[in-house]
């Protein structure tokens, strides 16, 4: 490290802080992505056993614009269904997404308390 100019090493640190705010930053975004998604897939689940409760041949509508149109109880129930299957693949790719940007904030975090653990006491 000695070898390295002043300039140099506070690019680096630079580099890395501005990698760490990022990722915390894009780690946040990712967090209520999920805590929505979440919720919508909830609020379907909800109307899907409201729904699959009902006895007999029943009237739905669905919400389209300003209007509403009716809708077969099997084609609502595949649709929301399909929905339910969207928001589950999402939450499953924002986890993810989650888990690499917190691997990478912990990293940057890790690489600066390195640095300034092993920077020489002036």
């Amino acid at each position: 490290m000695a070898s390295l100019s002043d300039e140099t090493l506070r690019k680096i640190l630079v580099q890395i802080q501005q990698t760490a705010v990022q990722s915390q930053r894009a780690l946040n975004v990712t967090l209520q992505q999920t805590s929505v998604k979440d919720r919508e897939r909830r609020i379907l689940q909800l109307t899907i056993d409201e729904i699959g409760q009902m006895t007999g041949d029943v009237d739905l509508y669905k919400g389209v614009g300003k209007m509403f149109m009716h809708v077969p109880r099997s084609t609502m129930e595949e649709q929301l269904k399909a929905q339910e299957k969207e928001l589950s693949e999402d939450l499953t790719s924002l986890s993810k997404k989650a888990k690499y940007l917190e691997k990478q904030y912990n990293d940057a975090q890790g690489q600066l308390r390195d640095i300034f653990h092993h920077a020489p006491k002036q």
